[in-house]
């Protein structure tokens, strides 16, 4: 059987995205995951690698037309690198959905040069959702055993708070029960936690618990899914680690990212739910303050690539 095809792209230019890309790339514990090419700057990648002295030669880079070409400066915010990363997510995309590709794993992007640039999406989500047609695409995070997947992730804490209804609260325990038995867990255990303190203490912190979160997660359990919660979100994480629950739905961004980088910084990833192409993709940011340096830690991009090849071959989560 042939390796799957998986796409890498570079991230900003500007950013720590081709150091570790390139450190990544260069193991061959990883390149011999499936074949490997990467969307970007062929020299951009090329000056990593020597500045890196990595052994090997770098993998095939696939430039496009029309992109921004650099050179671009390395350590602060650029519009020509923010435009030249959304060209890459662009191209990269198209690629798998048009069956070319079986994967793609991206490098991190910054979202304040992406808005000054005058790019329309947001993020990487964003452009995905967009070419894709998606109009239910989640994330979730993984680090080690514990897995987040979360309702709403940009969002600002009061618009995430009107987020949590019952239709949508049921609607990602569905996604998400759905993606596990694609990757297949047939019955996961999902866990899902609560919006309140101590999960409202049967309402005396907010009603969000009894009146969207519980309903929807007997609908659900109704449905034949194994879903239970809400959980106190002080105690959920701890049971997830331990082995209790595959996976823990989580109401807002920073109550599932919090725990997966205090639990895993180095190797948390996540991956998309709801597109129809694998996305994989490091959990971090350009981290301006250190490119070019040399100490960017490359584990989240490995994990990442580790991740999307299992996806791509039937060998689930790992």
């Amino acid at each position: 059987m042939a390796p799957p095809r998986i796409v890498v792209t570079m991230g900003d230019p500007s950013g720590i995205g081709p150091e570790v890309v390139a450190k990544a790339l260069s193991k061959p514990e990883v390149r011999s995951l499936a074949d490997l090419s990467v969307v970007g700057s062929a020299q951009v990648l090329f000056d990593a690698w020597q500045r890196l002295s990595l052994p090997g030669a770098p993998p095939p880079v696939t430039e496009i037309q029309g992109v921004p070409e650099g050179p671009f400066p390395i350590g602060r915010l650029s519009l020509d690198s923010a435009r030249a990363a959304h060209a890459w997510i662009e191209f990269a995309a198209k690629l798998c959905l048009a069956g070319e590709a079986a994967a793609m794993v991206t490098a991190p992007v910054n979202k304040d040069a992406f808005q000054r640039a005058g790019i329309a999406d947001t993020g990487h989500q964003e452009v995905l959702s967009r070419l894709s047609g998606a109009t239910n695409v989640k994330t979730m995070l993984i680090s080690g055993r514990l897995r987040c997947m979360h309702l709403s992730t940009h969002k600002s804490l009061a618009e995430a708070c009107r987020y949590v209804t019952r239709d949508n609260v049921l609607a990602a325990i569905q996604l998400t029960h759905a993606h596990f038995a694609r990757w297949g867990v047939p019955s996961p255990r999902i866990a899902v936690a609560a919006l309140n303190p101590h999960a409202s203490d049967n309402g005396l912190i907010g009603r969000e618990e009894l009146d969207e979160i519980a309903p929807a997660v007997t609908e659900a359990r109704a449905l034949g899914i194994d879903a239970s919660g809400p959980h106190p979100a002080d105690s959920v994480f701890n049971a997830a680690i331990a082995g209790r629950f595959d996976v823990v739905v989580v109401m807002y961004h920073d109550q599932g990212h919090i725990p997966i980088k205090v639990y895993g910084f180095e190797q948390s990833i996540s991956v998309n739910l709801g597109l129809p192409f694998i996305r994989t993709s490091v959990d971090h940011g350009t981290a301006f303050d250190i490119a070019g340096q040399g100490v960017a830690d490359e584990t989240s991009m490995v994990e990442a690539v580790r991740l999307a090849a299992n996806l791509a071959t039937g060998n689930g989560l790992g």
